[in-house]
């Protein structure tokens, strides 16, 4: 017959052994979480990717990303308008490399609106499409797509990106969640 006495030490103990195997489960969770993955490694540098184009583009006169002809009218004070971009990475060169340093070229679409002082986001002025960013310098140079006379926008986009881009140039632009933040960062800077 099992005492009282003895029943509590084994439940006791199997309280324990329920701890110590949620203990190592818990942290077997956790290494597999925090691995050095080579599959997190482009995620991560596409982050990067991201965020350098974009800052690039934010830092630079419009008239660098500029399209046919589109400038932002100057305000009368001395300050510039904030350019506040939102980026969509399609791909870039070498494909294998794994840090950021190593990029040479990127193939995206930017999307920057002019944010001055009280406009609206409907009736800013807006530098959008396809762009190559040229990594290899300091700073990036920075290439848009435009058509010319002789020209199609279709036809300079496939000239311009390697094929595996260049479609997503033609049929792709921000994602939503690019956007909202895009929107959200421009009424800030507009004061809206």
């Amino acid at each position: 017959m099992v005492s009282r006495e003895s029943f509590a030490g084994w439940y006791r103990h199997r309280l324990v052994w329920v701890a110590v195997i949620l203990l190592a489960v818990s942290a077997g969770a956790v290494v597999l979480v925090n691995r050095d993955d080579p599959e997190t490694k482009p995620a991560d540098l596409q982050t990067q990717i991201m965020a350098r184009m974009r800052t690039t583009l934010e830092q630079a006169d419009p008239g660098q990303h500029n399209h046919a002809g589109h400038n932002a009218q100057q305000a009368a004070a001395a300050e510039k308008p904030a350019v506040i971009c939102g980026v969509r990475v399609y791909g870039y060169e070498p494909t294998e490399v794994t840090a950021l340093a190593d990029v040479r070229t990127v193939y995206g679409f930017h999307l920057c609106g002019v944010a001055e002082r009280g406009r609206p986001w409907d009736v800013a002025v807006k530098l959008a499409g396809p762009v190559i960013m040229d990594m290899s310098k300091e700073p990036p140079g920075i290439q848009v797509v435009e058509a010319t006379a002789e020209v199609m926008f279709t036809d300079r986009v496939k000239q311009m990106f390697p094929a595996k881009y260049a479609e997503l140039a033609l049929k792709e632009a921000l994602a939503e969640s690019e956007m909202a933040d895009q929107r959200r960062r421009y009424d800030a800077a507009a004061g809206l």
